[in-house]
């Protein structure tokens, strides 16, 4: 049972040991994230459909 209670102990110590992200910051990385994920969704769709149009000339 001591080594459980070790275990939390040190757990609970390197949690402290986190920095956390400040609201201004989240604020940056959540746009940077949206604006990625809009992007590669945007090319992924032109390469789709350059591929799609490729496959009809070809036929």
């Amino acid at each position: 049972m001591k080594k459980v209670f070790k275990y939390f102990k040190e757990m609970k110590k390197e949690i402290s040991k986190i920095k956390w992200p400040t609201k201004k910051e989240m604020l940056k990385y959540s746009i940077a994230t949206i604006f990625f994920i809009i992007f590669f969704a945007i090319m992924f769709a032109i390469i789709d459909l350059i591929m799609a149009a490729l496959q009809t000339w070809v036929k």
